[in-house]
């Protein structure tokens, strides 16, 4: 079944749920997980809002909370608090005895879906037709299952923004030519570091199906799928010019989403693990700015008082798709399953999953 006809199946939050106060839904969602008890996993990923991430089993990446979901065979009831091309992984991932749901279905990755499967399927004849069969796919795990299955099916595979360079080196074993979606601002970060010339990389342009390039076609080496992450490209060399000037001692920190100008502009970049690593690991009294998105951003800033920390851009709002989930629809979502009328299950058919399952398992298999 696909995500499209389970949104239409969703009904919507019911308005009761808005009226109860923050401590009766807490005390609620306490009670729950402790009559389900391992039966009831909560993963929670790092951009959500704390009222959730208070709750969760479990914080990490997407990629990281789906296997976790997938070893704890105890649990058989999954609410993913993420978007849901997460939980789409972890139901791919876990066992049929497993139940993956979304606590609201609009949350989503604008990112993701930047990366339509029915533009990239016309797509992908117009580069054979230019460059023959010299191209494998990429995609970023921040893509839907079917793009995953796209690149699983032409012998591509996933990357991670921490893996993404292992796997972009292994991709040119296997092609002249990498297909990189659906963001085109890791894919440049990543290639560039590799030393390929960013003259040496095009962009493909969904919406007017064409390939936006001023140089020989012989000389491309990346092709680049038009999409981004709203929250990071929203960041720029301007803001990094601000803080060089308010705080001169300031070290400067990325996420690869960031345009390539606003990585060359800052000291250091590198994933979510790698920016929270970073912090945690830096001495007491180290200044920092994060290019990445504000729920995080906050939460390291409680975690280390010791450390002065700003965001990048002090007026960027958190991600407004990423923040969907809520406590009221944490509570309904839980309170369904408690009654045995669970809803916004998140369920991949089985030849997608097959696919998109071949693409996870070559990234994993160079980890």
């Amino acid at each position: 079944m696909s995500i499209t006809s389970l949104l239409q199946q969703t009904t919507l939050l019911p308005e009761h749920y808005r009226a109860l106060s923050v401590t009766e839904m807490e005390s609620r969602i306490l009670s729950i997980k402790k009559k389900l008890g391992p039966k009831l996993f909560i993963p929670g990923h790092h951009y959500q809002k704390d009222e959730v991430i208070q709750f969760a089993d479990a914080t990490g990446d997407s990629l990281q909370l789906a296997q976790l979901s997938a070893a704890n065979k105890e649990a058989e009831h999954i609410v993913f608090c993420g978007v849901h091309f997460m939980a789409e992984t972890a139901d791919m991932l876990t066992s049929k005895q497993q139940h993956v749901y979304l606590p609201d279905m609009r949350a989503g990755c604008s990112m993701a879906d930047m990366a339509d499967i029915y533009q990239t399927e016309q797509a992908w004849p117009i580069l054979q037709q230019l460059f023959g069969d010299t191209i494998i796919p990429l995609t970023y795990v921040n893509s839907t299952a079917a793009i995953k299955a796209f690149t699983g099916r032409h012998g591509g595979a996933c990357v991670t923004s921490s893996n993404a360079k292992e796997l972009v080196q292994w991709a040119f074993t296997q092609k002249q030519r990498i297909f990189f979606l659906p963001d085109q601002h890791l894919g440049r970060n990543t290639a560039y570091d590799l030393g390929v010339p960013l003259e040496n990389m095009a962009v493909w342009n969904p919406h007017k199906n064409i390939l936006e390039t001023k140089q020989p076609l012989e000389n491309i080496q990346v092709i680049l799928w038009k999409g981004h992450c709203s929250v990071h490209e929203g960041f720029t060399v301007q803001h990094t010019e601000t803080v060089r000037k308010e705080y001169p001692a300031m070290k400067i920190i990325v996420h690869p989403e960031c345009s390539r100008e606003v990585v060359d502009a800052a000291d250091d970049a590198g994933s979510t693990k790698y920016i929270i690593d970073t912090i945690s690991q830096a001495p007491s009294g180290s200044a920092w700015a994060i290019g990445t998105e504000m729920n995080l951003v906050n939460r390291i800033i409680k975690q280390h008082p010791d450390k002065q920390i700003i965001s990048l851009n002090e007026n960027f709002c958190p991600c407004l798709t990423m923040n969907r989930i809520d406590l009221p629809h944490l509570l309904w979502c839980l309170e369904s399953i408690e009654q045995g009328q669970p809803h916004n299950r998140i369920q991949v058919d089985s030849h997608t999953s097959t696919e998109a399952l071949s693409s996870l398992e070559r990234m994993l298999a160079r980890r």
